[in-house]
């Protein structure tokens, strides 16, 4: 088994419900940032791949036919290259409004996790904040002027390097049929998934909500 699709977009661009949309089309399983939890070995290894040691990719996707989200979308040129026919996802949303739900949700959660007393939360919540906020956003994310305008090139680069037969510019809100399109599968009769709103994640993390409404 390869990958066959690698989702460019940064996670809070809809790439949980993408997730669970290409698993509906067929393309099961695919990677996502909550898929480390059922591989804590991968973490190490996610670390190695973004200081540019070499990882054994094919195996570290077994059982995997796509990825999105963070940690893979920032390497999603490495992966793109290293399978060759794999189809490119960039998914997309206003970069004010992801600002501000990257701010209310995985952000604060990575801060308060790292800042933890419990070892492993801590460890975690360290994790992600060096390969995430760190790493691509130079731990400035108080500044809205630049962590948007990082996103914003990023998603400029994708659409610059890869080729238009082989890139889909993407947003939840289009639903299935340019995905499936895209894809060469059928439209599936149930409504594009919708999940992991901020609300949704608020429901989850309460002590992060509260916070964040401080």
């Amino acid at each position: 088994m390869t990958l066959e699709v690698i989702g460019a977009g940064f996670g809070r661009t809809g790439t949980l419900s993408l997730k669970y949309a290409l698993e509906q089309i067929g393309f099961d399983k695919c990677y996502h940032m909550l898929e480390v939890r059922n591989h804590p070995d991968h973490t190490r290894l996610w670390r190695e791949a973004h200081e540019g040691q070499p990882v054994d990719w094919p195996a570290m996707f077994e059982g995997y036919r796509a990825t999105v989200d963070w940690p893979s979308c920032n390497l999603w040129s490495v992966l793109a290259e290293t399978f060759p026919e794999a189809s490119i996802i960039l998914t997309l949303r206003d970069a004010d409004a992801w600002y501000d739900s990257i701010m209310n949700t995985i952000y604060l959660s990575s801060s308060l996790r790292a800042a933890s007393e419990d070892p492993g939360e801590r460890t975690s919540g360290q994790w992600a904040m060096d390969l995430i906020w760190n790493r691509v956003f130079d731990g400035k994310m108080d500044d809205r002027a630049h962590v948007t305008s990082v996103f914003n090139r990023h998603n400029e680069d994708v659409i610059k390097r890869v080729p238009a037969d082989r890139l889909l510019v993407f947003e939840a809100k289009e639903g299935w049929a340019p995905l499936c399109a895209f894809l060469g599968r059928p439209i599936p009769e149930t409504d594009y998934p919708r999940v992991n709103s901020t609300e949704d994640f608020r429901k989850i993390f309460p002590a992060g909500s509260a916070k964040a409404r401080e």
